[in-house]
């Protein structure tokens, strides 16, 4: 015969739903709070914390999330990601071995501010036209040094095609074709 509960009131029923042991997981209880908090055994609990798609912490992680000093250490370095590299809140997650959710509010907690995908987008575009065109000045002085582009490409693993685009983008002024060796600069006609 199973034992009869005890009938709980509607704020109990609500702090049991799969939903509300996510928040408060997310928010840094460990599964054993939540078993004396809810009433639920340990099983039933781990259950709807499934149920829900909860990412489940390791103990050094929870101990992470929970430790003031580490937290603000955690929080401060996710948001120097996120400012500095542009990172997203997903890759944020990752690095800090935590749920989206909770990357973002660390964010929160160190002073940032989220962004949209539009501002994430446009950061990574300019970073990666800043990369771009240090990559084509580095390719035009060893070609201006005498590289041909042939071998530009094999060594940058990149096609002929690709190093003559970022050759023109830099502003290089081209050989003729089989004149391998320096630029020679152009004779002034007297």
């Amino acid at each position: 015969m199973t034992p009869q509960h005890p009938p709980t009131t509607a704020a109990e029923g609500e702090s049991r739903t799969p939903q509300a042991l996510r928040t408060k997981y997310e928010a840094g209880a460990t599964v054993d709070e939540l078993v004396s908090a809810s009433g639920l055994s340990y099983g039933t609990v781990l259950n709807r914390l499934h149920e829900v798609g909860t990412v489940m912490r390791t103990p050094w992680q929870t101990r992470r999330l929970r430790d003031g000093q580490a937290r603000r250490n955690l929080a401060a370095r996710l948001r120097r990601l996120y400012d500095e590299q542009g990172s997203t809140l997903t890759e944020l997650a990752v690095a800090g071995s935590v749920t989206r959710r909770v990357a973002r509010r660390l964010l929160i907690e160190a002073g940032g501010t989220p962004r949209t995908t539009q501002q994430t987008l446009r950061i990574r575009s300019a970073a990666s036209t800043a990369r771009r065109m240090k990559l084509a000045l580095s390719l035009r002085a060893r070609y201006e040094a005498g590289a041909t582009v042939p071998e530009l490409a094999r060594k940058h693993s990149y096609s002929v095609a690709t190093v003559y685009r970022l050759l023109h983008q830099a502003g290089t002024r081209m050989r003729p074709k089989h004149n391998h060796g320096p630029a020679r600069t152009p004779r002034k006609r007297s």
